[in-house]
Order: structure tokens, then C-alpha cells, then sequence
């Protein structure tokens, strides 16, 4: 099994910056994918960004720029930088791991773009 935590979520005005984390702990492999998912209110759940444990990464089109995915092996963390949030990027930002067979999800952190 494997435990995912994300943190760093919260309110931040438009035009701001947030960096999310999401801790890995359990049974973790060396091959992965980690990816960022968001679902906003009333809306389906979307593929934000993902990184690779070959380092591949990917985003989705609409990021344009505004996020960068990141990881740091050590502490087997994914982070997720947000610059330039629009109020439009307020949802529940989840973290998810695939690695072997199995899929794994974190609780989610809520991200507020308010002023």
C-alpha cells in the first residue's frame, strides 16, 4: 500500500502563487507516475501535470506556463508550483501514483482563487 499527502493548498488572491506537495509513504517502487489531477466545482476531474520516474513530464494544454511539476526522489515528493492563479484554477488539487499494477490517491487539497 501507499499513502499519498498532499498539503500546501489554500486562499490566494489572483495574480498569486501557491506550491502543493504530495508526500509518498508504504510500499513504494523506483518505476512510477506521478500526476496532478484537479476537479473544480460542478466539474469533471482533470489531469493538471504528471512527472515520470524516467523524468518524462507532462501538462496539460491549458497550464500554459503557469505550473510547474517537480519532484524531490530523497523525500519521494511531488510538487506542484502555481503561479499566476486565475480564479478559474479553484478546486480540490488530488495526487495520484501509478506504480505496477496499482493506482493510488491522495485526500486532496483545496485551492481558493479569491480576492
Amino acid at each position: 500500500q501507499v499513502q499519498l499527502v498532499e498539503s500546501g493548498g489554500g486562499l490566494v488572491q489572483p495574480g498569486g502563487s501557491l506550491r502543493l506537495s504530495c508526500a509518498a509513504s508504504g510500499s513504494i517502487y523506483s518505476i512510477y507516475v506521478m500526476r496532478w489531477y484537479r476537479q473544480g466545482p460542478g466539474k469533471q476531474r482533470e489531469l493538471v501535470a504528471g512527472i515520470s520516474s524516467g523524468g518524462i513530464i507532462t501538462y496539460a494544454n491549458w497550464v500554459k506556463g503557469r505550473f510547474t511539476i517537480s519532484r524531490d526522489n530523497a523525500k519521494n515528493t511531488v510538487y506542484l508550483q502555481m503561479n499566476s492563479l486565475k480564479p478559474e484554477d479553484t478546486a480540490v488539487y488530488y495526487c495520484n501514483r501509478i506504480q505496477g499494477p496499482a493506482e493510488y490517491w491522495g485526500q486532496g487539497t483545496q485551492v481558493t482563487v479569491s480576492s
